[in-house]
Formats: structure tokens, C-alpha cells, sequence
């Protein structure tokens, strides 16, 4: 690569809306033409640079452009679909084509179909998603090589590096339907993160930071991340074996999404209808006591997950989950739903802007504190959690606390539980929200979970 194209800010440009629309509408036009009573195409373009820095050496740099369409025909309930990566319209013809033959070849299926048009979005404002940034390689360069100098800056201990990487990425997404209907949406999203190792005599231990945001301001403080991330690396060195035991666990803001991200699997359509979810009959049930409530809020600007549309083209809306402790919402697209014999709830595709409510004006340590002794978790390892049956057994890693103060690092243990026991169990939700997800979610304190160690 030369000097002169490594200082070339690389612009995220992406194709318009027109063209797209255009590119869709020539598919909805052919498929109608092949004699599909409906269909709906999908279009993506997305655009990003990834660059990835190791001890000071660029390792990759990727510049990535890609174009997708996806179209789904239906005859009758006869289901077809077919993509591509080529938008000339002799491929847009190929797949249209491709789609109406599966589909004619395909058993009906009563469930089969477009949303209802009364249900499709109407109100399309800007939730300010869309944060173009021109970022060249140089630069890219330069912030990688901050948190890895940061990092080693910090202890003597900081031995190596697992890497730093840099991404900026846009995309532009376009939904229609032989109904008429028309949406796009237009993301940014921005990260920087670093993975360190520290060494002592006895012992390596590796860890990580990272900084995600819809704007280039992830990259504010490139030092800071490398801190943190050697800080938290040093910190794990030397870590002790715990007995088996009961007690408190509190799970960080990353780490206590995946706890609600197991609830979100259990109430969408899919394990629903397919009878594999361990919260099939607890519709209004006490789920988490009740000053836990988890809302669906997608109309808010500025967050990851916001949308006016699901993945069918649905109305989004704001919705609670969880209510005072209670599950009150499945999560469920058009198919999902007729399956049920119910309706839509606007979430073809998943959850949108998810926000658990601090039960606590309280965070991490104040939580620590609270618990008085305990397991702060900061890894987890392993893929042990059963959505049918609502089991939980991961391996983990973190620090033993006591009187609310970190003690010792532990490591080689096991946690493990049943999900409904451990949202029963749940002391309190904190205040340190993380905002850097779809599931915005602060800490989590559980009261009484099984450590399996030495």
C-alpha cells in the first residue's frame, strides 16, 4: 500500500435510495410478471474499513463494499426465496425467477405470507443512526497503536498483544412489498478495542476493552481503552481455585445482557411455536420481583437498535416485556404469530432498543457492596445454557469480593443455575447502563448461585 492511498480519508459512500428502490421495484415488477400473488425484497449495501494492529505492526487492513438483495415470492402460500450480490437487473431477473420456481415446488403452508397491510409502518423520522465519518488507514493506524502503547504503558506485566482493531461501518437497508410498502434505514457503527496479555513468574492471564458507538466519538479516547484493558489483564494474574459453594454473583453491564439476551430467546416466535422455550406458559406470570421491568422503547434516537419497522416492514412500539416482575410480551413477526394464532407484535427479526430499568440508583461497586461478599464475574466461557428447559452452566472467571472490595482473582469455576430461579433471585439492577448495545442493561446482582470449583 502506498503513502498516498494510506492517507486517503476512505469515504463511506453508499448507493442512494433511489437507485435501490429501483433495483427492488424491478424485482417486485418481474415477480409479479411470473405470476407471484405477492413478495417482498430486501436490499442491503453496507460499506467499512477494519484495520488491525499487533505489537506495533499492521497486521490486515480491509476495505470492505458489498451489495445484497434477497427476494421472497409467494404463490398462493407456496413460499419461494433467492438472493444475490449483483444488482444488475439481468441478476435481479435470475433470482426472481429462482425464487418462483422453489416456490412453486414447495408445500403450502397456512402461515405463509405478507404482514397485513394495516400493520405495516407508516411514520419515518430520523433517529439519528447515521453518522458518516472518513476515516484514511493512517489514522486508523494511529488510534490502534494509542491503545497498544497505553496498554504497555501501564505495568511492566503488559507483556503482549493480541491485537488492537479499528472499524468503521455504514450500511443502508431497504425493505418493500408487493403492499406497497417502502422503508430504508441508514446505520453507522463505530469501535476500537484492544486484547492484552500480562505475565508474572507464575502465571498469563489475557484481557480485553473497548469503546462502540454509532459515531466516531468511539474513538475519543484510544489511551483509556488501552488502560483499562491492561489493567484488567494485571489484575487477573495469579488467580485462586474457590471450594464449591452458594453465594451472591454480580455480572457486569456486558456481561448481564446475556442473561436478559437469554430471556429474549426464550419469548420470541421461533422456540415459541416450536415448543422449545422454558417460559411457554408463564404469559403474566412472576418472572423477576417486582421492581424489574424491561421495555421495548425503538423510537428513541441515538440508540443502537432503534427502527420504525421490523424485518417485515411492521410498526415497531414501545412495549413492556417485563412489568412489575411479570412477563406481559412474546416477541413475534407475522409467521411466528400465525403459527400462534395470534398477531404481530412488530419483531420479525428480534428485539428493538431494549432498556432493563435500574431497579437501584446504584453500579457495579455499589452492588459489591450491598452483596457484602461474593463472585464479580468478568468472563464467561462456554456455551451451557439450554432455552428449552432453562438451565445454565458456563464457565467463568472473575474475583472473589468480600465486605464489597475485590479479594482475589478466581478462575477454573463453574456457575450454574436454572434461568427462572436465577430471574427469580435477581437482587437488583443497577444504573451503569452500557449503551453500546441493542440491550441496554446496567449490572445485575443475583442472590445464592451454585459455584462449582475445587
Amino acid at each position: 500500500m502506498s503513502h498516498a492511498i494510506a492517507q486517503t480519508p476512505i469515504e463511506q459512500d453508499l448507493p442512494s435510495e433511489e437507485s435501490l428502490y429501483d433495483s427492488g421495484q424491478t424485482a417486485l415488477d418481474y415477480a409479479r410478471e411470473l405470476g407471484a400473488s405477492a413478495a417482498a425484497v430486501n436490499l442491503g449495501s453496507s460499506c467499512g474499513l477494519s484495520t488491525q494492529l499487533r505489537n506495533g505492526e499492521l497486521e490486515s487492513v480491509e476495505f470492505q463494499r458489498d451489495n445484497d438483495l434477497g427476494i421472497t415470492v409467494y404463490f398462493g402460500q407456496k413460499r419461494g426465496h433467492a438472493s444475490t450480490g449483483d444488482l444488475r437487473p439481468e441478476s435481479i431477473r435470475e433470482i426472481v425467477e429462482a425464487a418462483c420456481v422453489i416456490a412453486r415446488h414447495t408445500q403450502e403452508d397456512p402461515a405463509a405470507g405478507l404482514p397485513e397491510a394495516e400493520d405495516l409502518a407508516s411514520h419515518f423520522g430520523d433517529l439519528k443512526l447515521d453518522h458518516p465519518h472518513a476515516l484514511s488507514v493512517d489514522v486508523s493506524r494511529q488510534l490502534a497503536q494509542a491503545c497498544e502503547d497505553a496498554a504497555f504503558a501501564y505495568d511492566a506485566r503488559v507483556r503482549n498483544s493480541e491485537g488492537a482493531s479499528v472499524h468503521a461501518h455504514r450500511s443502508r437497508d431497504i425493505l418493500m412489498n408487493s403492499l406497497g410498502f417502502r422503508g430504508s434505514r441508514t446505520r453507522s457503527d463505530y469501535s476500537l478495542s484492544v486484547a492484552v496479555i500480562a505475565k508474572n513468574e507464575q502465571d498469563m492471564q489475557r484481557d480485553y476493552w473497548y469503546a462502540r458507538d454509532l459515531g466516531p466519538t468511539a474513538f475519543a479516547d484510544p489511551e483509556l481503552i488501552g488502560r483499562t484493558a491492561a489493567q484488567r489483564a494485571v489484575d487477573r494474574l495469579s488467580p485462586q481455585k474457590l471450594g464449591t459453594r452458594k453465594a451472591a454473583i454480580v455480572f457486569p453491564p456486558q456481561l448481564a445482557r446475556g442473561l436478559i439476551g437469554h430471556l429474549i430467546s426464550a419469548i420470541c416466535g421461533g422456540a415459541l411455536y416450536r415448543r422449545a422455550s422454558f417460559l411457554l406458559d408463564h404469559m403474566d406470570q412472576q418472572i423477576f420481583p417486582a421492581d424489574c421491568n424491561i421495555i421495548q422503547r425503538p423510537h428513541l434516537a441515538g440508540r443502537f437498535g432503534a427502527n420504525w419497522f421490523d424485518g417485515e416492514g411492521v410498526a415497531t412500539r414501545e412495549q413492556a416485556l417485563i412489568e412489575d416482575g411479570r412477563l406481559r410480551s412474546w416477541l413475534l413477526g407475522s409467521y411466528s404469530a400465525r403459527k400462534l394464532g395470534l398477531r404481530t407484535t412488530g419483531n420479525a427479526g428480534g428485539v428493538h432498543s431494549l432498556e432493563v430499568t435500574p431497579s437501584r440508583d446504584i453500579e457495579l461497586n455499589g452492588l459489591m457492596r450491598e452483596a457484602g461478599s461474593g463472585l464479580l464475574v468478568t468472563e464467561l466461557m462456554g456455551q451451557g445454557v439450554s432455552t428449552q428447559t432453562g438451565d445454565y452452566s458456563r464457565g467463568a472467571a472473575g474475583f472473589w469480593f468480600e465486605n464489597g472490595e475485590a479479594v482475589f482473582p478466581v478462575a477454573e469455576i463453574t456457575i450454574a443455575g436454572n434461568l427462572l430461579d436465577m430471574y427469580a433471585r435477581l437482587l437488583a439492577c443497577g444504573a451503569d447502563i452500557d449503551p453500546a448495545a441493542t440491550i441496554r442493561c446496567g449490572s445485575i446482582l443475583l442472590d445464592q448461585m451454585t459455584i462449582a470449583g475445587s
